[in-house]
This record gives C-alpha cells, sequence and structure tokens, in this order.
C-alpha cells in the first residue's frame, strides 16, 4: 500500500486532481455549469486551500491503490485510463444522478455536463497512475 509507485502515483494523481480540478472546472467548465446551476450562494469566493490539498491528496491515494489493485499487475496507461473512467463513470453520472434526485444545485443538462466532466478528468488521473505504476512498478 505504501510502495514507492503507489506514494508516486498518489503524488502525481494529486496534483493532477489539484490542478485539472482547477483547469477542467474552474476555467473550462463554470461558464457553462454557470448557465445550469439552480442554486445561488452555494460556492466560496476562494476555496479553502488546506481543505482542498488534503482532499486531493486522499483521491490521488484512493485512486492510486485501488487502481494497483485492480489492475492486478498489468500497469499501463490503457488500464489505468479504463480505471479511470469506471471511476468518472462512478462518481460522476452515479452519484451525481443521485445528487440531481435529492439535491437543487444543477438541472439535468448540468448534471450530464458534469459527469462527462467527471469521466474526462478521472480517465487522464487513471491514465497518469498508470503510467506511473509502468514506469515505477518492478517487472
Amino acid at each position: 500500500m505504501f510502495s514507492k509507485s503507489n506514494l508516486i502515483s498518489t503524488l502525481v494523481t494529486a496534483v493532477w486532481g489539484y490542478f485539472g480540478g482547477w483547469l477542467i472546472w474552474g476555467m473550462l467548465v463554470d461558464p457553462i455549469l454557470t448557465e445550469h446551476s439552480t442554486a445561488t450562494g452555494i460556492m466560496r469566493e476562494m476555496p479553502d486551500m488546506v481543505h482542498l490539498i488534503i482532499g486531493c491528496i486522499i483521491v490521488g491515494f484512493a485512486l492510486s491503490t485501488i487502481y494497483s489493485k485492480w489492475a492486478n499487475g498489468n500497469f499501463s496507461p490503457t488500464t489505468g485510463m479504463t480505471f479511470g473512467v469506471w471511476v468518472g463513470i462512478l462518481m460522476g453520472f452515479g452519484e451525481g444522478m443521485v445528487n440531481f434526485a435529492v439535491m437543487d444545485m444543477l438541472d439535468l443538462t448540468g448534471t450530464l455536463i458534469n459527469g462527462v466532466t467527471y469521466v474526462v478528468f478521472y480517465a487522464i488521473m487513471g491514465l497518469l497512475a498508470g503510467l506511473v505504476y509502468q514506469k515505477t512498478s518492478p517487472a
């Protein structure tokens, strides 16, 4: 669980979680999701950076650890991306539709756009994990 590969993968995926989240949701998707938001005042003006970084490390560690078990030694960018797509489907569409059903934050179109965004985000995160594991795991 605390192997060299897992720790490096955690670092790489956490950095992607932080900067990729900022790029994808903060820069690219925010204008679209704002149009489909059904609630106001739910986003902070400035994120709580300490907790954001802690959250990115937790996500990176969890994804890297689960990927290492799921890939069963077959580490590659392709297996990582496949794993990431499944995580994105789980989080983006599964949890997204549950949230749509019980919260009034996004309309259905916004929920679906956010679901696709999650799939892209986690596919890239998985690709990075797969690449790190492929390069750092003993053969």
